[in-house]
């Protein structure tokens, strides 16, 4: 008896957006195999008498196509074995056909996939840019699952998505990251060979076109002394951290917060900061200022049981990748709302967060004439590379004589 081969609605198996998958069966001698398509489909969407996708179905041409395609593969292999007069079983009919795999993984699977793993990998950071873009491309969708291919992401589409940013009062900034997250996710597509790099896009779609520079978020030195001056050794613990994170970020050549909270012991060397960006994984040689060392001595104590020089993470209990995250951003946001109290309680006018310490580090020195290529102004303004590049091609002394002008 030849086996009978069939795409199916697999009701038996219901995904969190109330879809089931569409599994290719083999049914011989009795017995059934089957095979997921790595596609789903809602049920209101399906015809299950006729087995085949409803005419009102979302991508019913992609997802008829795919159907063709294997159901094609598999007939063709079923034409051969009875050619040949060959044996075989349902199991062993879809092992010999399974050796070229099937591309149908549509723009939803391959999101989900790619943020899972990575999450798995501990690449937090990519995995949550993507989340966003998954969520947002949702959206756009009206909610609905993207299960249509790579493919259909042309420049009509892109167009369109814009579009749609822009009426939901998105700022350029926003949207040149939600294009670069798509154009890094549509590449991963392309090296998966999910879809072809000739459909690729972002070719004439120029995602550069949007203006991406941001007005500078810098203070003067006047109101950067306030805040270094300012007494709060009797207020609460959240205004100590707060401005002890934007001082040591000050002194410290504009250290990010993620760089701060993960710094330990081993970070200090012969009275120098010597770190690991945790952005560029740049290698950054800092001199420690009598203040600075200081503020590090604040925080001697939890240091000898947490691990960490200051008190955001605990080697005791945020031990993955997600518990750091999650830990840094939920104290780096209280820092900045304790950062903007500050600032009103000083008489400084521009919202201060941890991030304006960075930029004031840049400009302070600027200002003060120091050397354009040891500081760099695209500081936190354009490309974070280019800076650390030159800052690595300044010797030790050059960058100290630097950090004199700060105070």
């Amino acid at each position: 008896m030849d086996a009978t081969i069939s795409v199916i609605c697999f009701k038996s198996k219901t995904l969190a957006n109330g879809e089931h998958p569409l599994m290719l069966r083999i049914t011989k001698d009795r017995k059934r195999i089957m095979k997921s398509l790595g596609i789903t489909v809602h049920p209101d969407n399906w015809d299950f008498d006729r087995n085949e996708p409803k005419n009102k179905c979302p991508n019913r041409k992609y997802i008829q196509q795919i159907i063709f395609k294997v159901k094609s593969e598999y007939q063709t292999k079923l034409l051969e074995k009875s050619a040949y007069a060959e044996e075989y079983t349902a199991a062993t009919l879809l092992h010999e056909t399974d050796h070229t795999p099937i591309k149908s993984e549509t723009v939803d699977n391959f999101y989900l996939q790619t943020i899972d793993r990575l999450k798995r990998e501990g690449t937090i950071g990519n995995a949550y840019a993507y989340q966003n873009s998954y969520n947002v491309l949702r959206n756009f969708n009206e909610n609905k699952s993207l299960n249509f291919p790579f493919s259909q992401i042309d420049e009509l589409f892109l167009n369109r998505f814009e579009s749609w940013l822009r009426s939901k009062g998105n700022k350029e900034t926003t949207m040149s990251f939600q294009m670069r997250t798509l154009r890094a996710m549509f590449n991963r597509a392309i090296k998966a060979k999910v879809v072809a790099k000739e459909k690729n896009p972002f070719v004439d779609y120029k995602v550069s076109k949007f203006r991406t520079k941001t007005p500078k978020r810098a203070l003067c030195k006047s109101d950067t002394l306030k805040i270094i001056q300012a007494d709060y050794s009797q207020r609460s613990r959240d205004f100590q951290l707060a401005q002890d994170v934007f001082v040591f970020s000050y002194l410290c050549g504009g250290i990010s917060f993620v760089d701060i909270a993960n710094l330990t012991p081993t970070n200090i060397i012969d009275g120098r900061l010597v770190y690991n960006r945790q952005k560029t994984h740049g290698a950054i040689h800092i001199p420690l200022s009598k203040q600075a060392v200081s503020i590090i001595a604040k925080y001697e104590e939890y240091c000898t049981y947490a691990g960490y020089l200051f008190p955001i993470l605990d080697q005791r209990r945020h031990t993955t990748p997600l518990q750091k995250k999650n830990r840094i951003h939920k104290v780096c946001r209280q820092v900045n709302l304790t950062l903007k109290k500050i600032a009103n309680e000083l008489g400084i006018k521009m919202p201060v967060t941890t991030y304006v310490a960075r930029h004031s580090f840049a400009t302070v020195l600027k200002k003060s004439g120091v050397n354009i290529g040891i500081i760099s102004e695209a500081l936190g303004h354009q490309s974070l590379t280019t800076t650390q590049i030159y800052l690595d091609s300044f010797e030790n002394s050059q960058i100290d004589e630097a950090m004199k002008n700060l105070l």
